[in-house]
């Protein structure tokens, strides 16, 4: 019996037991599909580098792919020793930090006290419970911490490793995919391929692009408004903006927990002003503009997900849950059977919208792509 003649309920039955399956193997495959993943993104990024340096330098593949991860390994060093610098200088005022803290804290206590009739003691003993449960779980805490930090130095060693590999049996992995399909397919296949790396290279360029101009205007916000650590929380930003709607929820905790310690609760309110104010500058015109909608995820299924991701290998799935959203759609798109789909992950198409253009100058505009 063939798939199209199956019952409604026969073929949900076939559907959900394949997505249950393909979640247990993605669960018992962390380790080696997290970095594989990356990795191929990151390999679509470097492909014109290894590309040009084949091309233009007659530089043999397997010495285009190493010099192309060598570039990559420096420009994310630098970020994170920009980063660690940062992070250092708050290091160093980490009593004033803690002196500011316990100066906040006292204040909110007074206010406990006098808003909810809970005296200064009974508040102390609540902290001192809470301690003690949090001291019984430290040994817990530091083991897992060990175990993040060796799954993250084992993720970067498999992430520079596959990068190189995918980038220099690039054309193997090509001819494979061609080969699997039947030969009526090959042409649509390579069109497929070919759009994918085209849209998910120019979104990911997109999206640093993005990141950088949201941590510039992020860290000019904080230095007019004299925020303290301006170049470290606008960094924080711009990286976790990469991530939709959870990102920048968890760059501002931060930014209004550091604000709070340095400079006190009325400084707090033109900080989370200042990050709407970003937040919807970003969502309106950046992300429109550097992205553009051809990848443009739908909210809820962007939403769902980054929660999916999340459940499946944590952070890096959460970063990774947008970009393959994007590949799927593309090929739901492309294939008959399963538009519906990619019009399901979509957004709404209206009818007439023109694009959005931005004049900065007499000679240089900004229009969002198509």
């Amino acid at each position: 019996m063939k798939y199209n003649t199956l019952p409604f309920y026969a073929k949900l039955a076939l559907v959900l037991i394949a997505i249950i399956c393909l979640g247990y193997l993605a669960i018992l495959g962390k380790t080696l599909l997290a970095p594989l993943l990356s990795s191929f993104l990151l390999a679509l990024l470097l492909l014109p580098m290894a590309n040009y340096m084949e091309r233009k330098l007659r530089f043999k593949r397997a010495l285009s792919s190493m010099v192309s991860v060598i570039v990559m390994i420096s420009v994310i060093s630098a970020i994170l020793f920009f980063l660690v610098n940062q992070l250092s200088d708050l290091g160093q005022d980490w009593p004033l930090l803690k002196q500011q803290a316990m100066h906040s804290f006292e204040e909110l206590q007074r206010w406990v006290s006098n808003t909810f009739n809970v005296n200064a003691h009974k508040q102390i003993d609540y902290l001192k419970n809470s301690a003690t449960s949090a001291v019984a779980t430290s040994a817990t805490l530091v083991g897992t911490t060990l175990m993040t930090l060796s799954s993250s130095l084992l993720f970067m060693a498999f992430l520079l490793l596959f990068t190189f590999f995918i980038l220099n049996y690039r054309r193997i992995l090509y001819s494979f995919l061609k080969s699997v399909f039947k030969e009526e397919h090959a042409e649509k296949v390579s069109a497929i391929v070919n759009q994918i790396q085209y849209i998910i290279k120019r979104y990911i360029l997109g999206l640093f692009l993005q990141m950088l101009i949201v941590t510039g205007v992020m860290i000019l916000v904080l230095s007019l408004l004299g925020v303290k650590y301006a170049v470290l929380l606008g960094l924080i930003t711009g990286i976790f903006n990469v991530v939709p709607y959870i990102g920048i929820f968890s760059a501002l905790l931060i930014s209004v927990l550091i604000t709070f310690a340095t400079a006190g609760a009325a400084k707090v309110l033109l900080v989370i002003i200042s990050f709407v104010a970003v937040h919807a500058l970003d969502g309106n015109i950046l992300l429109p503009l550097v992205v553009g909608s051809k990848v443009k995820i739908n909210a809820l299924f962007a939403f769902i997900g980054i929660v999916v991701g999340e459940m499946l290998w944590g952070i890096s799935g959460m970063f990774l849950c947008i970009p393959y959203l994007a590949m799927l759609k593309i090929i739901f798109d492309r294939i008959d059977e399963l538009k519906p789909w990619g019009i399901l992950l979509g957004d709404e198409d209206k009818p007439g919208k023109k694009r959005k253009v931005y004049r900065i100058t007499k000679k240089i505009t900004l229009e969002e792509p198509e």
